[in-house]
Formats: C-alpha cells, sequence, structure tokens
C-alpha cells in the first residue's frame, strides 16, 4: 500500500488549497482514510477522516466548517480542501489509511507541508 500525500504549499491567512492523498496498492473498499498533522513542536493530531464509499466524513472541531474531505474512487484519491486557513493550520499534513474495524491507522504517507502566513 502507498499513499502519496501533495498539494502543500505557502498561502496567506484566508486563502484556500486543496492537499491531495494518491492511494494505491490494494482495494479500498472497506476501509477508512483520514488526514492529520503535526504543528512545528507539537504532537500529530487528527483532522478529518471519511470512509471509502464517502458517505461518513468526521471533522475535528478545530476544522469543522473549513475543511472538507472527499474521495475520488476511479483515481483512489482522497482530497482535503482547506477554505479559510489560519496561521494556526500550519502544519505537516499526513494522509492515513485503516481498515475501519481497526482503531490504529497502519497505512501512512509522507506528509506534505503547508503553512499559512498571517
Amino acid at each position: 500500500v502507498q499513499l502519496q500525500a501533495s498539494g502543500g504549499g505557502l498561502v496567506q491567512a484566508g486563502d484556500s488549497l486543496r492537499l491531495s492523498c494518491a492511494a494505491s496498492g490494494r482495494n479500498f473498499s472497506g476501509y477508512v482514510m483520514g488526514w492529520f498533522r503535526q504543528a512545528p513542536g507539537k504532537e500529530r493530531e487528527f483532522v478529518g477522516r471519511i470512509n471509502w464509499s464517502g458517505l461518513n466524513t468526521y471533522y475535528a472541531d478545530s476544522v469543522k466548517g473549513r475543511f472538507t474531505i472527499s474521495v475520488y474512487k476511479p483515481t483512489k484519491t482522497v482530497t482535503l480542501q482547506m477554505n479559510s486557513l489560519k496561521p494556526e493550520d500550519t502544519a505537516v499534513y499526513y494522509c492515513a489509511s485503516r481498515f475501519r474495524s481497526s482503531t490504529e491507522y497502519n497505512y501512512w504517507g509522507q506528509g506534505t507541508l503547508v503553512t499559512v502566513s498571517s
């Protein structure tokens, strides 16, 4: 299994950015795709998740209403649309995957850096 995150960059507060996670190596039916982030000097934190069917999403309170996760099954791509970005959203963003009955994410991508300037 490979998860390849991309789309990070430097933006200004209030801007939007879309991250992509290209998933490959297996049939992801029954899997949950998650996004996490790690800011400098802080622990990794959960951002949001979506089940592979795309019918169920869940977000951290800190991003609810600003971030949207979607999945496009034909290309096995999971996107994280980030709107109204804040400087505190600055972090390395990771996509990850787990089977729906598992409590731990066991597949991780390499991360993409998002920097939001004030």
